[in-house]
């Protein structure tokens, strides 16, 4: 969690560097995506479990600042996501995950009515609410919190002077320990594709 507030603080600190620039221009978008996982999330207790991660779908909200024209600090929240866990193709558990976002973003055509958009940043996943069933039934599943990149692709369809829609995806970064009641059974890559719509208000 320290790393998070460290990366709030440098983002703001980005944006305080070019205050004497600023375009004083915000966008706060809400909308609906899907985290994702990859296919085969990799294997513990020693390769004799495949563990595969459900996708999860929930509402998100995102907050950029424009300190210049093309250039932007965006921040991206969520409702928790919930994943069914699989062992062997067999529900084993689920779990909730939240995945705040920071990029650094760049924008195309900024002006335009379409602006397509890149960024790249960090993310830091929390895991919570590990319940087992199945094969895991009666034992302490834990998650341990993930920190990695992020990538980030969009484009903004620019309705007026205020609004947009935007369609966008991102690639993010997990993996994370596992442990059943206190001993480490190996770790786990999650790296989800978070794709999704949104609709925006530019002030």
């Amino acid at each position: 969690m320290k790393r998070l507030f460290l990366a709030l603080a440098l983002g703001a600190a980005v944006c305080n560097a070019y205050a004497d620039d600023a375009t004083d221009t915000w966008i706060i978008k809400a909308g609906v995506h899907v985290v994702d996982p990859k296919s085969n999330n990799g294997t513990i207790a020693g390769g004799a479990y495949r563990v595969d991660a459900s996708s999860g779908t929930e509402p998100t909200i995102t907050g950029e600042y424009l300190f210049r024209p093309s250039w932007g600090v965006e921040l991206l929240a969520a409702l928790p996501f919930q994943h069914d866990i699989k062992l062997n193709g067999t529900k084993a558990a689920t779990v909730k995950e939240l995945p705040p976002v920071l990029s650094l973003q760049y924008h195309f055509n900024e002006a335009g009515t379409v602006s397509p958009f890149v960024g790249a940043g960090i993310n830091y996943t929390l895991f919570f609410n590990e319940h087992t069933k199945g094969p895991l039934a009666g034992n302490s599943l834990h998650l341990s919190d993930s920190f990695g990149p992020a990538l980030h692709a969009g484009v903004d369809f620019h309705i007026d002077r205020n609004w947009l829609v935007t369609l966008d995806a991102r690639w993010i970064g997990i993996s994370s320990d596992v442990k059943l009641n206190g001993a480490k059974l190996g770790s786990v890559d999650i790296d989800p594709l978070v794709y999704g719509v949104a609709i925006g208000y530019r002030f």
